[in-house]
């Protein structure tokens, strides 16, 4: 009885962890220039996250606070950088940092930093968010409000893509982590600039204030296992060396 007992309790184990597989999609070895993981290397948010505050929660009532405090935002400085920030492909990631950096991430002025933080992009956007966006496919605010978002231009898009976790937020703040190893005498600005990415989530109304909560612990997991990806470990060293003889 005892043995059959252990028996049912692993099937069980291994039914979990086959629900538990990041669902197939591009991966490094689809897309290398912009994936350092592969599916089976890449953080599972759906085994990591709980799943996202139910309507009519404590904890969804905060996201509706959040939103709502978000919204009267939208029309002032804050809300204009909100915008700006909902724009994080074609070197969008790595020219919101610049600022915080220091200096500029350019493909000219920093190649082999601005090709370590293009290449590590979906590895935290989507590799990483994959499993619980698809899981849960949570509503975004600004389909849950029928109100427009503060950048409509991946509107569309994004109605059709899961709200938990945020993607831009992991990508943000994993994109930071890595700049505060490069130049850790401003990690206190970089940290700063991850963490305001992920707000301007809420402010633009593209995402719950759970959902970017949760994609800061994403985005801390993906950069862990990234430090076990020898091409990532060799990119990293190349930005690091790249950043000190432009900085002597």
């Amino acid at each position: 009885m005892k043995k059959r007992l252990i028996t049912l309790c692993l099937a069980g184990l291994l039914s979990a962890n086959a629900f538990a597989l990041v669902p197939t999609g591009n991966d490094a070895t689809t897309k290398p220039d912009l994936y350092y993981l592969k599916n089976d290397q890449a953080i599972d948010s759906l085994a990591l996250l709980p799943p996202p505050p139910e309507v009519g929660s404590i904890a969804f009532l905060n996201d509706q606070a959040m939103y709502e405090q978000g919204r009267l935002l939208r029309n002032t400085e804050r809300g204009k950088l909100a915008a700006e920030d909902a724009n994080l492909s074609s070197g969008g990631v790595a020219n919101a940092f610049s600022g915080a950096f220091g200096s500029p991430i350019t493909e000219k002025d920093a190649p082999q930093l601005h090709k370590l933080l293009t290449n590590m992009i979906e590895d935290a956007g989507d590799l990483a968010t994959r499993g619980a966006k698809q899981k849960y496919m949570r509503i975004r605010p600004f389909a849950f409000y029928n109100v427009p978002t503060c950048n409509t231009k991946d509107q569309d898009e994004l109605s059709k893509n899961g709200s938990y976790p945020s993607g831009h937020t992991a990508i943000g703040w994993a994109t930071a982590l890595v700049l505060a190893e490069v130049n850790p005498q401003r990690q206190n600005e970089i940290l700063k600039r991850g963490f305001d990415l992920g707000q301007s989530r809420v402010i633009c109304g593209y995402h719950w204030q759970s959902d970017v909560d949760a994609a800061r612990v994403v985005g801390s997991a993906v950069v862990a296992t990234l430090h076990t990806n020898p091409a990532f470990q060799q990119q990293l060293q190349k930005a690091k060396e790249e950043f000190a003889a432009s900085h002597k």
